[in-house]
């Protein structure tokens, strides 16, 4: 046995590519023509096969490396007891030979066309039918047609892929030899081709004879500057439907969904990053483009630094909505900005918080009791007391007693934010949407003072008068829909606060004392909480508390 360099063959013209994909390791046993790796250009993607049998001992590239011909990649050591194997340059060839044929038909094939196209006929206008032959393959025959690119009817400039071919060693594209529409397609996905095969007919306009001689010439710089002028126009019109459908919500991915594009698109697709199944494609079947590649990722660009909240930087994606119009009579109008804007920090809160909720019947028949019996009272204060002051107050004490409620998250930083204040936000449906504007320090102030700042702040919610310092800086919140009706429900967390403690309608129940049923007052609790900061036994406690607090209205004082 003896080692062996194993060498980049011939790439057919190509300079340098890159490496993508490592197909064996050190270790490996392989066989002659085993692929090693898989390198890519920008027209195909092609495995380079093992010099020989052997073991692999080291491979010396990894993937994203550029190498190019002669390039050594790996060593391998070669069985077979034969020296001759290894010494004699006869398999190297034999690989170059194996390679050229995948990496040629790409660069050929933009040359190839220009060989065997007839020359132009001098005419003052018109067109003129030409069939499309399958290019020399280098060698390979009866490669299999995986996908066809154009459609009858289709416009296509020259160079644009006609179809895919796939041999066992590399994908490529046929491009067009020249400019103009799709007449008739001569093969179907499955067909197998070789050099010289009808593909397709296409019917070519002709131009006067000054601008056919420049076309002529302006292959011999470059072969892109040989495309006519009006391509530019119609790149403009392809790129601004591309740019407008990525702004759309893109589809999830669909599990084995089958992506319709280049080598060169996929390429620029791994390099940005970006999951092809997301992306919509505006080329010929719904084929992925380069434009609708970068439209895409710009568009995920736009969206991560505006916040937006149709399709989040969580990827889930929006929710796209039928043509209303074909049911029936629709109106359309433009959202406020307060509906707009509490949207939303709804949804930026349910999609970022894992919410659970806990429920507790609180039984307020004594504080009931005491709070009508200062009706007289509040009259001369010219206070109104309602069940807020005392909520207020059992939930200041309940955050003293389980400070894991007032707290906030930084998930960049991985820290806990514990507040040593108590300010909570009182939720208030006005005319123009919810606003919550919040009481600073509960837990020092009294039942008649929280009364009189509660009723004060709501009507200035109501009259939209509130001041942006007003409705800022709370720790907790409560929402209560009391007045309403309903006998439980989920509130949203109001992040960056861990908890939010939602009031229902108060309802007189049997309850059993343990000797008898008695007509008892319950008013229905629920605490929804952020996941992360609270566990579900704290959330009990916290209920349990209230419960106990509004259940005996001494213990506020304790």
């Amino acid at each position: 046995m003896s080692e062996q360099e194993i060498r980049v063959p011939d790439l057919g013209g190509a300079d340098e590519v890159e490496v993508i994909e490592l197909l064996v390791s050190a270790g490996d046993s392989v066989e002659a023509e085993d692929p090693i790796l898989t390198v890519e250009t920008d027209k195909a993607s092609v495995e380079l096969p093992s010099p020989g049998a052997g073991k692999i001992i080291k491979l010396t590239v990894k993937v994203g490396d550029k190498v190019k011909e002669g390039d050594v990649v790996g060593v391998i050591e070669s069985s077979g007891g034969s020296d001759d194997s290894v010494e004699d340059s006869g398999d190297e060839p034999e690989a170059k030979t194996e390679e050229k044929p995948e990496k040629k038909p790409s660069s050929k094939s933009q040359d190839e066309p220009e060989q065997s196209k007839p020359a132009p006929k001098k005419k003052s206008g018109g067109s003129r039918n030409e069939t499309v032959l399958v290019p020399p393959l280098d060698g390979m025959e009866n490669v299999p047609v995986i996908e066809i690119n154009v459609s009858e009817g289709d416009t296509v400039e020259a160079d644009d892929a006609l179809v895919t071919v796939e041999s066992d060693k590399a994908s490529m594209e046929i491009p067009s030899p020249y400019s103009g529409k799709v007449v008739k397609i001569l093969v179907a996905e499955g067909d197998k081709l070789s050099e010289g095969d009808k593909l397709l007919e296409l019917t070519v306009a002709e131009d006067g004879g000054e601008e056919d001689d420049e076309q002529d010439e302006a292959p011999v710089d470059s072969g892109q500057e040989a495309k006519p002028e009006p391509k530019t126009g119609e790149k403009a019109q392809q790129k601004e439907p591309t740019l407008q459908s990525q702004t759309s919500a893109d589809e999830p991915p669909a599990p084995g969904a089958k992506v319709h594009a280049g080598p060169a698109v996929r390429k620029l697709a791994r390099e940005l990053g970006a999951d092809m199944t997301r992306i919509k494609g505006s080329g010929p079947k719904s084929r992925i483009l380069k434009d609708d590649v970068q439209a895409y990722v710009k568009n995920q660009l736009q969206q991560a630094q505006q916040g937006s909240a149709v399709a989040t930087g969580s990827g889930i994606p929006g929710v796209k909505l039928p043509d209303f119009s074909q049911f029936g009579d629709i109106e359309k109008e433009t959202m406020s900005r307060m509906m707009a804007v509490t949207a939303a920090n709804m949804q930026r809160s349910w999609l970022n918080v894992p919410h659970v909720t806990q429920f507790e019947d609180a039984d307020i028949t004594d504080m009931e009791a005491f709070r009508k019996s200062q009706k007289a009272a509040g009259e001369k204060k010219g206070v109104k007391m309602t069940p807020l002051p005392f909520l207020l107050k059992a939930c200041a004490t309940a955050l003293s007693e389980l400070p894991q409620f007032n707290v906030s998250l930084d998930m960049e930083r991985k820290e806990v934010v514990r507040k040593h204040y108590i300010h909570i936000g009182i939720a208030v449906d006005t005319p123009n949407g919810l606003m919550v504007p919040v009481i600073r320090d509960v837990d020092k102030k009294g039942l008649w003072e929280l009364a009189a700042e509660s009723a004060e702040l709501a009507q200035k919610a109501r009259d939209k008068k509130l001041k942006p310092a007003e409705m800022q800086g709370a720790c907790f919140t409560i929402t209560s829909l009391g007045g309403i009706g309903g006998t439980a429900f989920t509130p949203i967390v109001n992040a960056p606060e861990v908890a939010i403690l939602g009031v229902s309608k108060a309802a007189m129940k049997p309850v059993w004392d343990g000797s008898e049923f008695q007509p008892r007052l319950l008013l229905p609790l629920s605490l929804s909480y952020d996941h992360r900061a609270v566990n579900g036994a704290d959330a009990a406690r916290f209920t349990s508390l209230l419960g106990q607090l509004l259940g005996d209205i001494r213990t506020l004082l304790l």
